[in-house]
């Protein structure tokens, strides 16, 4: 475990420091705020043979937890600044010129952008249940909720008065039916790790869901105006990792986008995963991923 100030924040993050000279992988986590290290740490360890693997808590997130002040203006640019800022801090420390992005939901969102913005510090980039469009990826909830016999009172749901409630309430029906996590309707796989994770105390814990709290209330109206769609052309490869039983964010959506990206790219689907194929099928991930990177 390190930690840096990052644009006045003190950021932490795990990384395997022995491997410093092999290639970097930044991974971004989801949520808003589901900062997420032990998880990395459990199911990915194995990517530490050959690569340095980072996992950065976001600022107000996890071991990165402080109370987001009123007059803080924070946007996702503000966290695509953190991770610019952290980036330079990564290459200089690793005497690197580009890292491997990897962007799961929430952080895929983050992702695109991010190479968008910054494809000089770049070589690949990896989505991990890969947002594309907020608007659509609730209308297909909505359409597989119904389809299973989930789908009472989403027509009470009030989307244009409280787009965030209702959103998140649609996860939630989304999670109990297990489109979230293949074959559970529940994370207790996910939560686990956290509670006999030697990096998390109590304290720790509790300024977890806090941090999740918070940052959904900072981030996910703006979160649900998302639609990557016209952004088609990269300047690295991308790799998309998608469940197939993902309703969580509908990977048909990812499926679609990749189908219209000009760029060198690859789509490997994991048929016993939904939302999180990286630690649903960890060792098939850990190979995908270090056979992308290794392809020149």
């Amino acid at each position: 475990m390190e930690s840096v100030l990052i644009n006045g924040t003190k950021l932490f993050y795990s990384i395997n420091k022995g491997s410093i000279k092999k290639p970097l992988i930044l991974y971004l986590h989801g949520g808003p705020g589901d900062a997420c290290i032990p998880l990395t740490k459990k199911f990915n360890a194995t990517l530490e043979k050959d690569f340095t693997f980072v996992n950065l808590e976001q600022r107000g997130c996890g071991l990165s937890y402080y109370p987001f002040s009123k007059s803080e203006e924070l946007s996702v640019q503000t966290i695509l600044e953190d991770i610019y800022q952290f980036v330079l801090y990564l290459l200089v420390q690793g005497k690197q010129n580009k890292i491997i992005l990897m962007g799961h939901s929430w952080g895929s969102v983050l992702g695109i952008l991010f190479i968008k913005e910054h494809p000089e510090v770049v070589s690949k980039y990896i989505g991990v249940g890969q947002v594309v469009n907020m608007s659509k990826n609730i209308e297909l909830q909505k359409e597989y909720l119904n389809k299973t016999g989930q789908g009472d009172r989403i027509d009470s749901l009030d989307f244009i008065n409280d787009p965030v409630s209702s959103s998140l309430t649609l996860t939630k029906k989304i999670v109990s039916t297990g489109g979230s996590l293949y074959g559970k309707k529940n994370y207790t796989k996910l939560i686990l790790p956290f509670v006999f994770s030697k990096d998390y105390s109590i304290k720790d814990l509790v300024h977890r869901i806090k941090g999740s709290n918070q940052s959904i209330i900072a981030f996910w109206e703006e979160l649900l105006e998302i639609n990557l769609e016209s952004i088609t052309e990269f300047a690295m490869p991308v790799l998309f990792c998608e469940g197939r039983h993902d309703y969580h964010v509908p990977s048909i959506l990812a499926a679609e986008y990749f189908s219209s990206i000009n760029s060198s790219k690859r789509l490997v689907w994991f048929e016993n995963s939904a939302h999180f194929p990286q630690w649903e099928e960890p060792e098939k991930f850990n190979f995908e991923i270090t056979a992308f990177v290794n392809t020149l």
